[in-house]
């Protein structure tokens, strides 16, 4: 990839880098590096690591003044959906991070610019080359405009499934069954749809890289329409 790529990309997040090649170290997957025989270091996962922890204090601390009086368990589970691969995955998602990776070519033609585990990873590496090139300030500026945003809806989306069983439960008006309703692809690289039903009635479609996903935006779908006939 050229440079001129990965620039859009600090446009994008409103960042300039002084040293690039951590921005570029950001994008380099691990099948990247094994495919061009580089050392497995120049890969992203050592700004993952760092990105992850910094990541946890910048939402420890979030948590801890924005709710002076929720006990720790709450906080501690109020993290851990913050900071979770799906709510990184839609963070990646926003900022179309997927289309900045170096890839390997085996890791690019199974559809690794999608994948939720991929994006998530890239995304806490960029927090970690951001955090090494321009300190906490800036690293904390960047969380709290790309990972801070949209908490409540990022929240319905990845408990999707929870919420709609406990919305069902509280006005008693059928169970909820989850249907695949087709697939599409080869193995390695398959989309699923699944319809979720309440009561045997449709309530809401969604489709994913996975059955889980796949029911996580049913279940959203579902939601949302029921939240619209109040």
């Amino acid at each position: 990839m050229d440079d001129s790529r990965l620039k859009k990309l600090e446009a994008k997040i409103g960042y300039t880098f002084q040293d690039f090649s951590l921005l570029k170290q950001a994008m380099m997957h691990s099948s990247y590096t094994n495919e061009k025989h580089l050392p497995k270091y120049q890969c992203n996962e050592r700004l993952e690591f760092l990105g992850d922890a910094v990541l946890e204090l910048v939402s420890s601390e979030y948590l801890f003044l924005d709710s002076p009086r929720t006990p720790e368990g709450e906080l501690t589970r109020a993290r851990a959906s913050m900071v979770c691969e799906p709510s990184l995955a839609l963070c990646a998602r926003d900022i179309g991070l997927g289309e900045y990776l170096l890839l390997g070519k085996g890791e690019e033609t199974t559809g690794g610019r999608m994948r939720d585990s991929v994006t998530s990873d890239a995304m806490e590496a960029l927090i970690g080359a951001v955090y090494l090139d321009g300190g906490l300030t800036n690293a904390k500026e960047f969380i709290h405009r790309f990972v801070f945003t949209d908490l409540e809806d990022k929240k319905l989306f990845y408990d999707s499934k929870t919420i709609l069983q406990e919305i069902i439960q509280a006005k008693k008006t059928g169970t909820i069954t989850y249907r695949l309703a087709g697939e599409e692809g080869p193995d390695h690289n398959k989309s699923f749809c699944v319809e979720v039903l309440i009561g045997g009635e449709c309530f809401g479609q969604g489709r994913g890289r996975s059955k889980k996903a796949a029911e996580q935006q049913a279940a959203y779908e579902a939601i949302l329409r029921l939240r619209k006939q109040g």
